[in-house]
């Protein structure tokens, strides 16, 4: 699985009362850079290959967001992966179905699955070049 599995942790997502007074507070009294709208980004370095910059997001969503459906738990993962179709394809292999359809962006590919105890993972084939373009200035210093 080393050519094709998770390759970093690439954001925790979770529900709360109130994303923008929730984003204010971690800033104001944790320091959390965050840019209002979906939370903040933290860049990083590849261990292996300190010129690739890679990212991991913290992002509060309402109460009420769809986004983690089918699942009912008030958070979500997001694994960054290396070849996500290899990997779409072993977890089919194994009887682990895709939720919802394969989603591509300009920084990136997404496809979702559930665990064993109903948590979504949504699964993140980044372009990090891309990804880097549109959130640069805007990530947390590390």
């Amino acid at each position: 699985m080393e050519d094709f599995g998770i390759s970093g942790l690439g954001g925790i997502f979770f529900k709360c009362n109130n994303p923008k007074e929730t984003m204010v507070w971690y800033e104001q009294m944790l320091g959390l850079k965050t840019d209002g709208e979906y939370g903040a980004t933290f860049e990083w370095r590849s261990l292996r290959n300190p010129s690739e910059k890679r990212s991991t997001a913290w992002s509060p969503f309402s109460q009420t967001s769809t986004y983690f459906n089918p699942s009912e738990k008030p958070f979500m993962l997001n694994f960054r992966v290396k070849d996500l179709n290899k990997l779409l394809e072993h977890l089919q292999e194994n009887g682990v179905n895709q939720t919802g359809e394969l989603q591509l962006t300009e920084y990136g590919k997404f496809a979702w699955i559930q665990d064993p105890d109903g948590i979504k993972i949504e699964l993140w084939e980044a372009d990090d070049d891309v990804f880097h373009a549109i959130t640069e200035g805007k990530t947390h210093p590390t």
